[in-house]
C-alpha cells in the first residue's frame, strides 16, 4: 500500500513539474510576443509621424518655382501607398510585414529623391519652413532606424525562444510563430539617382 502511494506521489510530482514547465514556457512566450507587438506598434508610430510631416514638406517645396512636379507626385503617391497598409501587431503575418516594409521603403526612396533634388534650389533651402521640416524629417528617419533596430532585437529574442528546446514544443502546441525582421531595402546602399540634364 505504501509503495502505491509513493508511485502515485511520484507520478503527480512529474505531472506537476511538466505543467510548471509548460506554463512557464507559455507565459514567457506570451510576454515576449507582447514585446514584439509593442515594438512593432512603436515603429508604426514613427512611420505615421513621417507620413504626417510629408504633406507639409510637399506644400513647402511646391512653392519653389519650376520644381520638378514628377518628384512631388512620386512622394505623394508613395505616401498614399504607405498609409494604405495598416498593420495589426497582434495578427501580423510575415507577408503583411513584408508588404508594409516594401511600401515604407518606397516612401523612403521617394523622400530621398525629393531631398536630393532640393539641393538644386538654393532659394528653397534658404527658407526657414523648409529647413525646419527637413530637420524634423531627418529626426524622424533616425527614430525610424532606432525603432526598426528595437523591433529586430525583440523579434530576435522571441524567435530564439520559439526555436529553443523545450520551449519550441510549447510554441508548436500553442501556435507561436516566428516574426520576420525588418531589413534594409534592396538598393538602400545607393544614393538616390538625380539627373539635372
Amino acid at each position: 500500500m505504501k509503495k502505491s502511494w509513493l508511485v502515485i506521489g511520484g507520478i503527480v510530482g512529474v505531472l506537476l513539474l511538466i505543467v510548471l514547465i509548460i506554463g512557464g514556457s507559455y507565459n514567457g512566450l506570451v510576454s515576449q510576443r507582447e514585446s514584439v507587438e509593442s515594438a512593432l506598434s512603436n515603429l508604426d508610430g514613427q512611420y505615421q509621424r513621417r507620413a504626417d510631416l510629408i504633406p507639409n514638406l510637399v506644400s513647402t517645396v511646391k512653392g519653389a518655382a519650376n520644381f520638378e512636379q514628377e518628384t512631388l507626385t512620386q512622394v505623394t503617391e508613395a505616401r498614399a501607398d504607405a498609409t494604405r497598409i495598416n498593420i495589426d501587431p497582434s495578427n501580423a503575418t510575415p507577408e503583411q510585414l513584408a508588404q508594409y516594409q516594401q511600401a515604407q521603403g518606397e516612401l523612403s526612396q521617394a523622400l530621398g529623391r525629393l531631398l536630393a533634388v532640393t539641393e538644386n534650389y538654393p532659394e528653397l533651402r534658404a527658407t526657414e519652413a523648409f529647413r525646419d521640416l527637413q530637420v524634423q524629417l531627418e529626426g524622424t528617419e533616425n527614430r525610424i532606424a532606432v525603432a526598426r533596430g528595437d523591433f529586430n532585437e525583440v523579434a530576435r529574442n522571441y524567435n530564439t525562444r520559439v526555436q529553443t528546446f523545450p520551449t519550441n514544443v510549447v510554441a508548436g502546441l500553442f501556435g507561436f510563430d516566428r516574426y520576420p525582421y525588418f531589413e534594409a531595402e534592396e538598393g538602400a546602399e545607393n544614393a538616390p539617382d538625380v539627373n539635372f540634364e
